[in-house]
């Protein structure tokens, strides 16, 4: 039988830390946030890899540990903050925002994860159901907006939902051009940086459109 208390602290002290996700309360969290209650096999929870989720959650994956963990280093949630949780699954990520900022709403399209979401939060988090790509514009605006894969496109349909101040982590580009980037709002422009190379599973409604050649 997996030790799993001892299985979250070697994901910290052996993945996490040399990653360098410094911030303690980020840290924390991941020590406290029982990861293997929100996969379908626990035995997976903490291996370095993106796990695959619900079935009919078409190649949907929670994302390894390391890229949850530099995206919510790079956002820096505050304990009074609003968070949008886009694409977060079974519910991980939104517990993890949960423990780091204040009231936390998640948004997922496939009615499986959503179930499976509310279940394993509870009153915690509002879970929603709703297309990824329009967010959860009745509950913003938000300080932070984590979205929980990839995309191909600049995510501007969510710009509008930020605060002022308020940002917005995603891994833009798949494969190898896959980069997690930050950005952020200030007044009514939005600018973003890169982060660090990173590889995620690419999300319902952020894929290119098709171009046409002749």
């Amino acid at each position: 039988m997996v030790d799993f208390a001892t299985a979250r602290r070697n994901m910290v002290e052996g993945q996490i830390r040399p990653a360098d996700v410094t911030d303690l309360r980020i840290q924390s969290a991941m020590l406290d946030v029982p990861r293997e209650r929100f996969v379908p096999n626990p035995e997976l929870a903490y291996l370095d890899i993106d796990i695959p989720l619900a079935e009919g959650a078409q190649a949907r994956r929670m994302l390894k540990p390391v890229v949850i963990g530099r995206l919510l280093q790079a956002l820096a949630p505050a304990s009074q903050e609003r968070a949008l949780d886009v694409a977060g699954g079974n519910g991980y990520s939104a517990a993890l925002l949960a423990s780091l900022s204040g009231e936390v709403i998640a948004v997922e399209d496939d009615l499986a994860l959503v179930k499976q979401a509310q279940k394993n939060l509870g009153s915690r988090v509002k879970v929603v159901a709703g297309p990824l790509n329009l967010g959860w514009p009745g509950g913003g605006p938000y300080d932070v907006i984590l979205l929980n894969g990839a995309t191909e496109i600049v995510p501007e349909s969510l710009f509008s939902q930020l605060k002022d101040g308020g940002r917005l982590a995603c891994v833009l580009g798949t494969g190898r051009a896959g980069r997690a980037m930050l950005y952020l709002r200030s007044g009514s422009e939005v600018s973003g940086r890169p982060l660090f190379d990173a590889a995620a599973p690419l999300l319902p409604g952020f894929a290119k459109t098709p171009e046409f050649t002749f």
